[in-house]
């Protein structure tokens, strides 16, 4: 909508980008969602993208509009402080991250940096060297982590778009907590190059939105291959607006039991059963070692993140946050075996995964196993136990991403605060996670509610 009314000169690129920032201005003291704002860089863009329309040129499928980025991306002329308090003693980037240009180069214009976790080893959004990144929609509340900042600036309004990163559910777990769609894309589908890294086997980089059809089309600005990240596959752009409208009709949807099983969450199962009355799933099944999975997701992420801050640790170790200290530290200490029985497990349940796929096109799971917690919580209490609350959120998203599956995260209103639903589908089928996704906005069943703030 922006970028038509852009294009039709109905209103100045300028005229959004400052409306937003005067948003971010008045909002962010409340939800410290940004650690950057890129004013002076929006506004020469903005100014650019008019003179462009005025002049006649061809204008993006972007134009104008605005986007913030987790600040382990690259961003140019600021340090890349990944959520920590060493980084941001390093040199500015020379250049942006691949995907902010690949944005830029659409029309979409930067307005910032966003919170995080530190190190992006975080599912809260507590940071403690930034601060606290507040939920819009209770700001006593979590935001989620560790893309606490990507889901919040989403929600509260204060940028259409976000960028975000996901290792074991950091852009699921805050699009649930937030109440807006996120996608986390196929394992090697987005290029990582000149974004700071957490765990090279698991770390996935996609978007945040508040509509399916933006998350798409910036989904698409994206898409490409680059031979500087190891991990991206070089294949054929694949884009999804295409497909986005063709509905679920004639796909196999599913319903994930067992290890999903929603008993004794009551706003997660009423989300599950809500999305899959909408899309039609009659049919539950049960993924055979989800569990198995998710342990080796735990010992591949210690064991790959202690490996890559083992020198920090040992210069620094008193400027991390304690927490994210000791999860390194126990990275370190892991037995090299262990690791090698987790990436055997991964193949296994990959395998397991492509069997189901040969059967279904689509998989209905919870995103988070409650709504946000309190800022500060420690302990959840799931299915009749107290568990430790930060490992937990992510209870559901880890075993997807071991395998690197793609999945949509849509929200679900009830009565009180959101919470997510994760849309999974096979390898490289981003547009049937999409068309879902679009499917659910469409029928009103999944949407993102703007917060009173």
């Amino acid at each position: 909508m922006i970028a038509a009314q852009i294009r039709d000169g109905a209103i100045s690129a300028e005229a959004v980008v400052t409306g937003f920032l005067d948003r971010i201005a008045r909002i962010n003291p409340q939800v410290n969602a940004f650690t950057d704002v890129t004013a002076e860089r929006a506004l020469g863009r903005a100014r650019s993208i008019d003179a462009a329309r005025i002049a006649g040129k061809t204008l993006g499928p972007l134009a104008g509009v605005p986007f913030a980025a987790k600040n382990l991306f690259d961003i140019e002329g600021l340090p890349t402080r990944a959520g920590s308090k060493i980084n941001r003693e390093r040199a500015p980037a020379p250049r942006d991250a691949v995907l902010i240009e690949r944005l830029s180069a659409a029309g979409s214009v930067l307005v910032g940096g966003l919170n995080m976790g530190e190190y992006a080893y975080d599912f809260t959004g507590e940071n403690a060297h930034d601060g606290a990144c507040r939920n819009p929609h209770d700001l006593a509340r979590m935001a989620g982590g560790s893309s606490s900042g990507s889901g919040s600036a989403t929600a509260a309004g204060l940028a259409p778009l976000s960028l975000g990163s996901d290792t074991n559910g950091s852009i699921r777990v805050p699009s649930s907590l937030c109440g807006v769609f996120g996608l986390k894309p196929t394992y090697g589908r987005l290029p990582r190059t000149r974004s700071f890294p957490f765990c090279d086997s698991l770390d996935h980089l996609g978007p945040f939105a508040r509509d399916v059809t933006d998350l798409a089309m910036a989904y698409d600005a994206m898409l490409g291959g680059d031979a500087h990240d190891r991990a991206c596959a070089q294949r054929v752009v694949e884009p999804v607006l295409p497909t986005l409208t063709h509905g679920v009709s004639g796909l196999r949807i599913a319903v994930a039991g067992g290890y999903f099983a929603t008993d004794g969450m009551p706003e997660a199962d009423a989300a599950v059963k809500a999305v899959a009355g909408a899309l039609g799933a009659t049919r539950n099944l049960v993924l055979e070692g989800a569990g198995i999975a998710r342990a080796a997701a735990f010992l591949i992420t210690n064991a790959e993140s202690a490996a890559f801050h083992l020198d920090r640790l040992r210069a620094r170790a008193d400027d991390f946050d304690p927490e994210t200290r000791d999860r390194f530290l126990a990275g370190a200490m892991q037995p090299a075996a262990w690791y090698i029985q987790a990436q055997a497990a991964r193949r296994w349940f990959h395998d397991e995964m492509m069997r189901v796929f040969a059967d279904v096109d689509l998989i209905i799971a919870p995103a988070t196993p409650c709504p946000a917690p309190e800022i500060g919580q420690k302990t959840l209490s799931l299915r009749g136990e107290t568990v430790p609350l930060r490992p937990n959120l992510g209870l559901f998203t880890q075993p997807i991403s071991c395998v690197g599956l793609p999945v949509a995260a849509v929200p679900v209103f009830g009565a009180g605060l959101p919470i997510g639903v994760q849309v999974i589908a096979a390898p490289w089928r981003e547009d049937v996670c999409l068309r879902a996704a679009y499917a659910l906005q469409l029928a009103a069943v999944c949407v993102a509610k703007a917060p009173e703030l």
